[in-house]
């Protein structure tokens, strides 16, 4: 599904900014850029990481390293997994930044393009994770989520557990079933509302394999 939010508004002075706390991040984080901190393990179409200056093509069982900037092609799609529980997936056109990650214990993305679903069992160990976008912050307690492009505005479903959204300095927390809307950058997030069947089926299949 095609989305005028593939491209987000404001995208470049956003990476701008993420470019300048990425070299900071490099110099202060605890993780070193070097080290790998999870594997893909799946791709369908084309996906990338840019590394220090270099595009690394990705494939079933490469390598993750924090300050990678993950991207898929065009009707593409990447799944992966960090540490030994957390899995993530991207959809078409995607582009996530993996600006901090230290197993068990904390991890920093960045989602500057395309749609994601984030997936952490309920048994596994509560990181502190935060998903930054130019919509808003997502601070992840243990769930199952999409966010991303989805009937024109950028959405967020838990479909398992809790998410703290923030946006426009106001926070509400969703949880199991719960969904929200924000138009744009800097808008706040609508109301919590229940999405359709339809609507929740057409945000997952956003980010699977064709």
């Amino acid at each position: 599904m095609t989305s005028k939010l593939n491209k987000y508004p404001n995208r470049r002075q956003f990476m701008a900014t993420l470019t300048g706390c990425a070299g900071v991040l490099a110099m202060s984080s605890p993780v070193k850029a070097e080290s790998q901190v999870g594997a893909v393990t799946a791709v369908t179409g084309q996906a990338i990481a840019d590394r220090t200056g270099h595009s690394v093509p990705l494939d079933v069982g490469s390598g993750l390293m924090v300050q990678d900037l993950i991207k898929t092609g065009e009707e593409s799609f990447l799944a992966m997994l960090l540490g030994d529980a957390t899995a993530m997936r991207l959809g078409a056109k995607a582009e996530l930044l993996i600006d901090e990650y230290l197993i068990g214990v904390k991890g920093t993305f960045n989602l500057t393009d395309g749609a994601l679903v984030f997936d952490r069992p309920d048994e596994s160990v509560k990181t502190v994770t935060t998903i930054k976008t130019v919509f808003g912050q997502l601070g992840v307690r243990g769930t199952r989520f999409f966010a991303g492009p989805s009937r024109g505005v950028f959405g967020v479903f838990v479909e398992r557990g809790e998410l703290e959204v923030t946006a426009a300095g106001a926070t509400q927390v969703l949880e199991s079933g719960d969904g929200i809307d924000i138009r744009s950058s800097g808008a706040r997030a609508s109301g919590i509302t229940r999405w359709s069947q339809d609507r929740i089926n057409e945000a997952f299949a956003s980010v699977a394999p064709t």
